[in-house]
């Protein structure tokens, strides 16, 4: 089965939960056991045009140095709004490298025209339609445009989530029996005491406790509120922790809502910006308590890569987190900082409290796996197929 995946997605700035659920996607698809010899994956990678170094840089940066993907002739926002204002141009330069696709996967609503294949659309979630002011003017139309050219085009639909599939179904045109959700992964691997201590030099966390955030820095991420509820808790305890925020700079980031407080709290808070593979699971396993405020989440990545990291975790009691986290978390509504101040002074003093919520957490994230995320997303191509 030849299968055609745009990896345009990694060369996003910054390529968020998107960008990591397209690379496991390249990375594990070529050698998934299928069972059948004839039924294997090959893969036909392809990306909107750009400098050779570019792409192979963000290659490189997710560990796929070795793929080869096809260069289409047009740059990215050129590219996918002629894709969905003109339904054109298509992909031959991929048929010309690569051969007859059967199966061409969109992982995000970059959608490409239909053609002689099978057609299939990650949709996240809804979150743009949900909460449009969350979003940059452009954001917004590039996806309401991409959302709609789905629900027109897509033999099947793949979202991360119940709590996403019931949003599609809410707010776009997307048809129910068109939908089919497939979690995304964790890497279960553990880190090291060893990885522990070089994550703490590499950003200068010495000795002390820590309570971490790591995601895209923009207004539904909501870390105002968590930045709120630190400030309150040290103000109110005398307490050595450090509040860790990791990740880059998202669209709309609320600079003022994060850092207002964060200025009270001086070195208290560190904005460590972007944190790479090789030092993510020290710092998470690392932290005391991971916080995850979010107001939308489609999935959740980031509290299921801090529990299966051993770390408690404190999140928003929304849909999509509710559904992913199960009984791993502590829920706590998401705008409420007292409540999150509460919350974090409570395990912080319950020894017992956070060991219990780590094994919850750790045997809740044992249950999603990338591969079993490239398994079922196989299987959606199939009756794609089939159809």
């Amino acid at each position: 089965m030849r299968v055609a995946l745009n990896l345009e997605q990694l060369l996003q700035t910054p390529p968020g939960g998107v960008g990591r659920y397209t690379a496991e996607l390249a990375r594990l698809l070529p050698g998934l056991e299928t069972g059948d010899p004839d039924d294997a994956i090959e893969l036909a990678p392809f990306v909107a045009r750009h400098g050779a170094d570019q792409v192979a840089a963000a290659l490189r940066d997710f560990g796929l140095a070795g793929l080869d993907p096809v260069a289409l002739p047009l740059p990215r926002p050129v590219l996918y709004d002629a894709w969905h204002v003109l339904g054109a141009p298509g992909l031959g330069a991929v048929r010309r490298r690569r051969g007859a696709l059967d199966v061409v996967h969109a992982p995000s609503v970059a959608v490409p025209p239909r053609g002689r294949y099978r057609l299939v659309v990650t949709v996240h979630d809804a979150a743009p339609l949900v909460h449009p002011e969350t979003y940059p003017r452009r954001g917004r139309w590039f996806h309401r445009r991409g959302i709609a050219a789905a629900a027109r085009r897509a033999d099947l639909v793949i979202t991360v989530s119940r709590a996403a599939a019931d949003e599609i179904d809410e707010h776009t045109d997307i048809s129910p029996d068109r939908v089919r959700v497939v979690p995304n992964g964790v890497d279960p691997t553990e880190a090291s005491d060893e990885d522990v201590a070089s994550a703490r030099d590499a950003f200068g966390l010495d000795d002390r406790p820590y309570v971490l955030w790591l995601g895209t820095l923009e207004p539904r991420k909501n870390v105002g509120v968590l930045v709120e509820a630190f400030a309150r808790w040290v103000a109110m305890h005398d307490v050595p922790h450090l509040l860790v925020l990791a990740g880059p700079a998202g669209w709309l980031e609320d600079r003022q809502g994060v850092l207002g407080p964060a200025r009270r709290l001086g070195e208290r808070v560190r904005m460590i910006g972007r944190v790479g593979d090789d030092h993510l699971g020290g710092l998470y396993r690392g932290a005391e308590l991971f916080a995850l405020p979010s107001r939308h989440e489609g999935f959740g990545i980031p509290a299921l890569e801090a529990m299966a990291q051993g770390t408690p975790v404190v999140c928003s009691d929304i849909a999509a987190l509710r559904e992913v986290a199960g009984d791993g978390a502590r829920l706590v509504a998401p705008d409420d900082p007292d409540a999150w101040a509460a919350a974090l002074d409570d395990l912080s003093h319950d020894e017992d409290g956070r060991a219990a919520l780590a094994a919850l957490g750790r045997r809740r994230a044992s249950e999603f796996s990338w591969e079993r995320c490239a398994r079922e997303t196989v299987a959606v191509y199939r009756e794609a197929l089939g159809s």
